[in-house]
């Protein structure tokens, strides 16, 4: 089919980009079943386009039964019903075009669904077929191969292995799934993964999207010997010359691959890694001219609100991507990780999978203070920004979900300890007093997570109104960030010595002043305020957990 056409803009448009998250289940439903869809989306572009972002990243919209909200794909080529169909998707990233928006979609190589034709098929096949190839099966340990083959954990808790049962009834072998049971993970030694993979790219480029994020890119290969994980308390002799899945050598080649496939295609389509690595010149080599555009930022993500931290977690995301000239990126939330409000009003302001749990408590006002502060912040760092739906009305996390209706893998396999991504994932409130806040259409379904009631006060429709809110602040700093010559991608300059607060220089007049402290922070020398994130104290001073953008 022909390619839809890419929005007018510099070739790199990706290095300095403002991109939404838009997680579909959650964002706007438009037929009233309760779950939200692409013609939702497609209603909405306009709010989108006025909150000035450049481009969409969506969370999985392809066939899936929702063992892990859409990362458990079925089929690449289609949409799942429940958002629509692939017509849908096709006006949606051509209207999107049409406003001055790209759109990015995900892809998720490291497994499949265990309803793809692939996976039912090798079930079928039996042990030792072709078919079964594409996967990782293996007979099991023990006496009666009733021990999985190694010891690896699943992601989601407990271990990486399912076992089959053979057509007559008896225990048969194991199936790797770093995930959920129901996502058996892809053998990428195989040539099929690899050809099913650049075909999908080329599919959804044909279509007009601008970019793929990938999920979980550093997992994709495994050691083909699948050697158990060293033990640690064994000491440094335990130790393996690499990780057997993640972050091996061999990922290069296929990532390199990948960007042979988007540099054919106009309008300089992007690859967007999922990379969760702690090291970070192993981080930048997926960064090379010749693999991904860019990697999201995980160590930002999870830093704590302090601010020795977050200057050396900027220093270091810096340093990290200047040797390969990568443009860093900068997120404060995205669909599996605690909303920023609450996370910034609790003691630890960090993120960690390990210490999620129920009943910690925080504190709103402060956190919505810190998260404010932080959106002047991220918006103003060298390179691009990643927004999740929600953030721009200063969602907290619903924390109070009846465990009845919890749907997340990560807490339905956790024995009742870990409350799971749902609390980030409720649906968003647009407008009314009460649930479904303009999600559905009046006298719809449910929505699929309950939203809270005190949600009315934070709908698009309040906070478009007012001026002081979160909203307002979005689209105010989205503004002056697009005509600041100075923002987006470029150098950074640090001002001043005074360790509680972070001041930095962009282009030749902008500064950017965050005060971390207890008490109030002076104002450097300037011609103007732009913008601040709350008020200034009666003197002009700024107030702790507060931001502020000048004219230098």
């Amino acid at each position: 089919m022909a390619d839809t056409p890419q929005p007018e803009a510099d070739e790199n448009w990706w290095r300095g980009a403002v991109i939404y998250q838009v997680y579909p289940r959650s964002f706007a439903d438009s037929n009233g079943d309760g779950t939200g869809d692409l013609a939702g989306v497609r209603s909405r572009l306009p709010y989108l386009a006025e909150l000035g972002v450049d481009a969409l990243w969506f969370s999985p919209w392809y066939p899936s039964p929702m063992a892990d909200g859409g990362y458990d794909v079925a089929d690449y080529r289609d949409v799942e019903p429940v958002f629509g169909s692939l017509a849908e998707a096709e006006k949606l990233i051509s209207e999107a075009v049409a406003l001055g928006i790209r759109t990015i979609i995900d892809i998720v190589p490291n497994h499949i669904s265990a309803v793809h034709p692939w996976f039912k098929e090798a079930l079928a096949a039996g042990p030792g077929s072709p078919a079964r190839e594409r996967f990782w099966f293996r007979a099991g340990r023990g006496e009666h191969g009733e021990l999985p083959p190694n010891n690896w954990p699943s992601q989601f808790g407990g271990p990486a292995w399912t076992r089959t049962t053979n057509p007559d009834g008896t225990p048969g072998d194991w199936f790797l799934n770093l995930f959920d049971s129901e996502q058996p993970d892809l053998n990428w030694n195989h040539p099929d993964v690899l050809a099913e993979h650049e075909d999908i790219l080329r599919f959804w480029f044909d279509r007009g999207a601008g970019g793929v994020r990938i999920d979980s890119a550093a997992m994709v290969s495994k050691d083909p010997e699948l050697p158990d994980l060293p033990d640690p308390s064994a000491g440094a002799d335990a130790v393996l010359p690499a990780h057997p899945y993640v972050d091996r050598d061999d990922l290069h080649d296929i990532y390199r691959d990948w960007r042979r496939i988007a540099d054919s295609y106009p309008g300089n389509r992007i690859l967007v890694g999922e990379v969760w690595l702690p090291d970070t010149e192993r981080f930048a080599r997926y960064l090379r001219p010749d693999e991904m555009h860019t990697a999201f930022n995980f160590d930002f993500l999870a830093c704590p609100w302090e601010p020795a931290r977050l200057r050396t977690s900027i220093d270091s995301t810096l340093a990290a991507h200047a040797p390969v000239s990568a443009p860093a990126t900068w997120v404060l939330c995205n669909h599996d990780v605690t909303r920023t409000v609450t996370r910034y009003g609790r003691e630890d302001t960090g993120f960690d999978f390990a210490t999620k749990a129920f009943g910690v408590p925080t504190d709103l006002e402060r956190g919505t203070r810190r998260a404010r502060a932080a959106a002047l912040l991220t918006l103003a760092l060298p390179g691009s920004v990643y927004l999740y739906q929600g953030e721009e009305l200063g969602l907290p996390e619903v924390e109070d979900i009846p465990t009845d209706k919890l749907q997340d893998p990560m807490y339905l396999r956790s024995a009742d300890t870990n409350p799971g991504r749902d609390g980030c994932r409720v649906p968003l409130p647009w407008s009314g007093d009460a649930s479904p806040f303009g999600f559905s259409p009046v006298d719809s379904a449910e929505p699929w997570l309950p939203q809270p009631a005190d949600w009315a006060g934070r709908t698009v429709e309040i906070q478009a109104a007012d001026p002081t809110s979160m909203l307002s602040l979005y689209r105010t700093a989205l503004r002056l960030r697009r005509g600041e010559g100075g923002l987006g991608d470029g150098p950074l300059s640090w001002l001043g010595s005074e360790q509680q607060t972070l001041t930095f220089r962009r282009g030749g007049d902008f500064i950017c002043l965050v005060n971390l402290a207890d008490t109030p922070a002076e104002l450097p020398p300037h011609e103007d305020i732009l913008l601040t994130s709350g008020p200034l104290s009666d003197d002009g001073r700024v107030p702790a957990d507060t931001a502020v953008w000048l004219r230098g």
